[in-house]
């Protein structure tokens, strides 16, 4: 039964299908195949109990945040600001594309919206300054992953609805790991650059005068960050209430500026509409798979198949890495989340590990997903604001980078407070 949903989903993805599409269709097959019953009458009641979910909100809200953000200029004003303040460094401009993402991720909850909104305002400094451009693409491809780490994050609410997960509590554990792996990525350049110092680009020029003056522009995503995340914290706001608090302070701040006019904010609320639509359309199509997959008993029947193998929980982890490692290669992450999560979490919860700490174990999978080929979606949005050249100078770019999760994920199994920390202080 597993096999032939593999080949069928295999298939309907490599015929180009939409993934919203195939997973519907991937449904109503397993359905005639392996059921009695036509499961295809409960697609109503599932769609709707879906949609009716007050939790999903929160994601046009967190898309529409990130919109404001790159239509109002908010973004290139903290990037250009973030510049000033890396130059010394061997990189140079490549640890601002980590810094700029991990900031933009603490206001926005998509890896697309941060890369995208970064790379649309560092790409004209490669040749500029002279910088290895496959790197420059990777440090973009790799940051703008933090964007689903670094909390708001889509994908936790996802994985908390999927998994009844506290959402705030994920958030938390997001915090340190989020922040570790920024590091790590820019560790990453700092080692290639120190080995090859040609890839570095050339240093630029800066005074204190100008750092300065140019703090006042990473103002803005502070307060939001402090808008979406301590609303939640000072039980003013649930996380769906934070991200409209989030979306108020983004249209506020751009007023203030005097950048917030109707082109602003039609062309943002089309964009929100787009993505949103894209979202919710592979939500309602998984959510109809997972009820298929229940109904017909194949949850149960991989959950009994992997509990005979006598596997250790050390031995568990690394097949799951693994398994997700393979299956992001050919899935898109949120798609692959709503698919999976139901029957591997249940299974890694009984093995005895931590639903929080594996939901940030997951993310990171997710992330890794995004920048692996063939269907890394990050090195598209970023091969797609390049405009030139091939899409395998993005993937060799990113490459470095993928070895740099897999070192998290191995920090995380062996220090897993990274995560945990935060979440236990709280909740004493």
């Amino acid at each position: 039964m597993l096999l032939v949903t593999l080949l069928i989903l295999i298939g309907l993805l490599a015929l180009a299908i939409p993934v919203a599409a195939s997973l519907g269709v991937l449904g109503l097959s397993l359905s005639g195949l392996y059921s009695k019953l036509p499961l295809s009458l409960a697609m109503g009641e599932v769609a709707w109990g879906t949609s009716n979910n007050f939790l999903l909100v929160a994601i046009p809200f967190f898309v529409l945040l990130g919109e404001i953000l790159l239509r109002s200029g908010m973004a290139e004003r903290m990037y250009n600001a973030l510049v000033l303040w890396v130059p010394w460094l061997p990189g140079g401009l490549m640890h601002s594309n980590i810094a700029a993402c991990a900031m933009f991720a603490a206001t926005s909850g998509s890896s697309v919206a941060t890369a995208a909104t970064i790379g649309t305002v560092a790409l004209g400094e490669v040749e500029k300054r002279g910088y290895s451009e496959r790197l420059f693409l990777g440090t973009i491809a790799a940051g703008g992953t933090l964007g689903i780490l670094i909390p708001p994050s889509i994908n936790m609410i996802v994985y908390g609805v999927l998994t009844d997960t506290s959402i705030p509590k994920l958030y938390l554990a997001g915090f340190l790991p989020g922040l570790v792996l920024a590091g790590l990525f820019s560790l990453t350049v700092l080692v290639i650059c120190l080995i090859r110092p040609s890839l570095g680009g050339r240093p630029t020029a800066t005074s204190w005068r100008q750092r300065i003056a140019a703090l006042p522009d990473l103002l803005p995503p502070l307060i939001i960050f402090l808008a979406v995340i301590g609303s939640i914290y000072a039980g003013w706001a649930t996380a769906t209430e934070s991200a409209a608090l989030g979306v108020l302070a983004a249209v506020g701040i751009a007023a203030w500026h005097r950048r917030l006019t109707w082109h602003t904010l039609l062309s943002a609320f089309e964009g929100t509409m787009r993505t949103t639509a894209m979202i919710m359309a592979i939500l309602l199509a998984a959510y109809f798979l997972n009820f298929v997959i229940t109904s017909i008993g194949l949850t149960g029947k991989v959950s009994g198949f992997i509990a005979g193998l006598g596997l250790s929980k050390v031995e568990l982890l690394v097949v799951v890495v693994l398994f997700y490692f393979v299956l992001g290669m050919f899935m898109e992450t949120l798609s692959m989340m709503v698919a999976t999560v139901p029957i591997i979490a249940p299974i890694m919860i009984k093995a005895g590990y931590d639903p929080i700490w594996f939901g940030i174990i997951i993310i990171i999978l997710m992330e890794l997903a995004m920048i692996t080929p063939p269907v890394g979606i990050n090195l598209y949005v970023v091969q797609g604001l390049r405009k030139r050249g091939r899409i395998n100078d993005v993937i060799i770019g990113a490459s470095p980078f993928v070895i740099t999760m897999m070192v998290m994920v191995v920090v995380l199994s062996c220090w897993p407070d990274i995560a945990l920390w935060l979440p236990r202080s709280a909740a004493n």
